[in-house]
């Protein structure tokens, strides 16, 4: 099958291949070869042609024995099926016969429907034709009536514009005062209501004309009107329709005219009536929404520019020059070139004039302002009378927020934009608003204070608008650097008290300056509730700058509280001043409370509070140390014998004892050294009080214990209290009071009880349990006296304390707990006195006293 390759070819062409036998080349053609240049002589093919027929010949005759042996091969199958293509002709016979009935009844249906659907067809586009002229002509009689309305309207519009200035003039001749403009009023709102009409008319009529647009008024014409091309029918087309639409343009042109400054009108003079009037005739003309996106932009704009022009120094340089002009001759001035910065003869001219533009900025802001609320106050309560559409609805279709919301929205952006950029480009302006910036900041708050009244904006104390605080944080910019200005002056109040260190500590005027700065501060701001709160959080910062500075003078090792004496130590002087200091701050800072709300007074609280906890971390070590010298020199009382042995008459003229004269040298030691270092009179006193109540009490429950106790010691002890009395009156004394002798009162229960403690030394055993001679002195120095007097051992005695011991957990606990613990000891007694065989007898009397003054203190304290 080789040989018939070339003949199998799908792309086998019997010219190509006599040509390119003829030509000698082979066939196919290899891709890629060029073909050989043909001779142009007569020279002989390659290939003979007679040899290239004999092969072809041969193949015909081999490939018709070929087909010859495939038919007698397969002769019985190839008559099988000739006998099947028999069959299949009469199938197919049958098929041609249905297909031709189905054709004649096709063409009986066609005859059937598309004659009559044609006749259908023609006689429906005849009637919408028919239609569309009528309603054509149905559109044009309302279009002629509408236009004929608009010329009686704007007639109408003609007369009421005659009338007003007739109307004027005649009441200025002849109305009074009072009802001079009643008849104008009533010109005026015949022309408002005529311009609505003519604006209804108008938009009515443009509704006919726009045949592709639905009619929204209601009107005829709202189905879309096209002709038999598909095409829409323009009304304006007709002639008698065409007539009328130079008048039209002329009457929208003029009712658009008069509602836009009827607008205007209504915003200047904030004539609620005329501006509803006009956003009615606005509404009419279906130019409402984008009529308060333009006048809410102009107003918008129209800031944005004043704001521009009042931070333009260019603007206030060329204004300067002109006045210098006018004031001085022209052929006197010389003319110089427009300077961008003052210099220092021309400073105040410039500042003068920088705050006069801004005064005139806040008056026109305020008065934009209040035209962007009046007309949001008209557009949320006009409704339409057809529709009963809300206007303010009407107009968010365009709007993305309220009037005001973007008005506010734009001022804030422009304000801050034109601050930020002035301040940049000018350093006499960043200077001049940013230190009177309280100033720049009370033009604003007269700025909120016109607008209160016709908007829904609040400034106090206690309430902030959102709208005023985007407002002021536009001037963040100068805030930022007058607080920081006011930040330095409170950081060198704090660094010049504490420049002299150590050496030099902080004192009382250190102290009163510090807070005496914080306040002028604040003083400054307390017009305004945020700036005030603000320059309150700085002062904060200063004052934990003062409390590092003071934590770091004072000093905590046992110098500082050491009372060995004879004159303070140079830490006690030192510490001294620094409380000193502190303590000024604490208690001015703290009167600020009365004059600041609460907000600003929790700002400065904490650090307040931290002062006094300073404060009191360096006085109450000193004052411990100063109870536990003293309490071990009392407690001294117990090496003295208080017993008979000593002569009575060598007891009363013996003077005090020795721990008595330790006790008055060292209370005039803590007097006139250590207390004497803190210059703050108020606590000063409290603590002299506090010292010597603690000395009193102390001593008292020293001297109810003094165990044994004779007549002698009694006389000695009498002669301690008489020096303890005349010690703390002059160690009370204030040489700068006026007031002679020493309050007592002031001491209170315990000095009663050290006049008490006299007298009880010496009562017989039967008046110790008697209230009243016992007046003034605890139940406990009672009971302690009568154990004192009875061979029954003391409470400390009985569990093993030494008298210092007792004492201090008698103080650390209370009175009920100390009489259980001398009851337990009187019981105590008892049974050991009856275990050991002892007499208990000897003791019945102060046992009895000892219960008596129990019973009764637990009376008079469950009462």
């Amino acid at each position: 099958m080789s040989d018939y390759a070339v003949f199998a070819h799908p792309e086998f062409d019997p010219n190509d291949y006599a040509n390119a036998i003829l030509a000698g080349e082979p066939y196919p053609p290899q891709p890629g070869k060029s073909k050989p240049t043909k001779s142009t002589g007569l020279a002989p093919a390659s290939e003979d042609v007679s040899v290239a027929i004999s092969k072809l010949t041969f193949s015909l005759d081999d490939v018709d024995k070929q087909l010859k042996n495939v038919v007698t091969t397969h002769h019985e199958d190839l008559l099988v099926q000739a006998a099947g293509v028999s069959d299949l002709e009469g199938s197919l016979g049958s098929v041609r016969t249905g297909l031709n009935e189905l054709d004649s009844s096709l063409e009986k249906l066609r005859l059937k429907i598309r004659v009559p659907y044609q006749s259908l067809q023609t006689h429906v586009t005849k009637l919408e034709r028919l239609q569309q002229a009528s309603d054509i002509l149905r559109r044009t009689s309302r279009f002629v009536i509408l236009a004929r309305r608009l010329e009686l309207q704007l007639a109408e519009m003609n007369k009421a514009e005659t009338a007003e200035p007739e109307g004027s003039k005649t009441n200025g001749a002849t109305a009074t005062p009072a009802r001079a403009g009643t008849p104008q009023l009533e010109s005026e709102d015949e022309k408002e209501r005529a311009i609505a009409k003519a604006a209804l008319t108008i938009a009515e009529l443009t509704a006919l004309l726009d045949a592709n647009e639905p009619s929204t008024s209601g009107a005829p014409g709202e189905e879309d009107h096209r002709n038999g091309d598909g095409e829409p029918v323009p009304l304006s087309s007709v002639r008698a329709v065409a007539v009328h639409l130079p008048f039209i343009d002329a009457a929208r042109t003029r009712v658009t005219t008069d509602m836009e400054a009827m607008v205007i009108t209504g915003l200047a003079t904030l004539n609620q009536s005329m501006l509803a009037s006009s956003l009615q005739t606005a509404h009419n003309l279906r130019v409402l929404p984008d009529l308060v996106q333009n006048l809410v932009s102009d107003l918008s704009e129209a800031v944005e520019g004043r704001i521009r022009s009042a931070f333009d120094l260019s603007r206030i340089s060329k204004d300067i020059m002109a006045k210098d002009s006018a004031s001085i001759g022209q052929g006197l001035l010389y003319k110089s070139r427009v300077r961008t910065e003052p210099t220092s003869v021309t400073a105040p001219q410039w500042t003068a004039a920088l705050w006069g533009s801004l005064e005139s900025l806040i008056e026109e802001m305020a008065d934009c302002c209040i035209k962007v609320y009046t007309l949001e106050k008209v557009l949320r309560v006009k409704r339409d009378p057809v529709t009963d559409v809300v206007f303010l609805d009407e107009a968010m279709k365009v709007l993305e927020n309220k009037p005001s919301t973007t008005f506010w929205a734009s001022l804030g952006r422009s304000l801050e934009k034109q601050a930020r950029d002035a301040a940049k480009a000018s350093t006499f302006l960043q200077q001049t608003l940013s230190t009177g910036y309280p100033r720049l900041l009370r033009l604003f708050h007269s700025f909120f204070t016109k607008i209160a009244v016709h908007t829904d904006t609040v400034y106090t104390q206690t309430q902030q608008s959102p709208e005023t605080v985007l407002v002021l944080r536009a001037l963040s910019n100068f805030e930022s650097l007058y607080l920081s200005r006011s930040s330095n002056r409170l950081n060198e109040a704090v660094g010049q008290a504490f420049s002299g260190g150590a050496r030099v500590p902080p004192g009382m005027s250190e102290g009163v300056n510090v807070a005496r700065a914080v306040a002028n501060e604040l003083d400054s701001a307390k017009f305004d509730p945020l700036l005030v709160q603000s320059v309150a959080r700085y002062a904060v910062s200063s004052l934990e700058l003062m409390l590092t500075r003071a934590d770091n003078l004072i000093t905590r090792d046992r110098a500082a509280t050491s009372l060995i004496g004879p004159v303070a130590t140079p830490q006690q002087i030192l510490n001294g001043s620094v409380a000193t200091c502190l303590y000024h701050s604490w208690t001015r800072l703290g009167k600020l409370r009365e004059e600041y709300p609460d907000i600003v007074t929790s700002i400065l609280q904490p650090v307040i509070s931290k002062l006094h906890g300073a404060f009191d971390r360096v006085v109450d070590p000193v004052l411990s140390s100063i109870r536990r010298e003293l309490g071990a020199i009392i407690a001294k009382l117990h090496r003295m014998n208080f017993n008979d042995s000593i002569d009575p008459m060598t007891a009363m003229g013996g003077g005090p004892s020795p721990y008595m004269k330790d006790l008055i040298e060292k209370l005039t030691f803590v007097k006139n050294e250590v207390l004497a270092q803190y210059n703050v009179p108020e606590v000063s006193r409290q603590w002299v009080l506090s010292i010597v109540r603690f000395v009193i009490k102390t001593f008292v429950l020293h001297a109810s214990i003094a165990k044994p106790l004779g007549e002698s010691g009694k006389l000695q002890l009498t002669s301690d209290m008489t020096e303890l009395e005349f010690g703390l009156s002059a160690f009370m004394s204030d040489k700068t009071q006026g007031k002679r002798g020493t309050d007592w009162d002031a001491v209170g229960d315990d000095y009663r009880a050290l006049r008490g403690m006299r007298q009880l030394l010496f009562l017989d055993n039967a008046a110790l349990a008697s209230p009243k001679q016992t007046t003034g002195l605890p139940p406990l120095i009672v009971l302690h006296h009568i154990l004192v007097r009875s061979p029954i051992t003391l409470p400390h005695a009985l569990h093993g304390w030494a008298e210092a011991e007792y004492v201090r957990w008698v103080e650390e606990h209370s009175e009920d707990e100390a009489w259980t613990l001398v009851d337990g000891d009187v019981t105590h007694w008892e049974k050991m006195t009856e275990a050991e065989g002892g007499d208990p007898g000897a003791a019945t009397e102060y046992v009895q006293l000892a219960r008596t003054v129990l019973a009764n203190a637990q009376q008079k304290g469950a009462v």
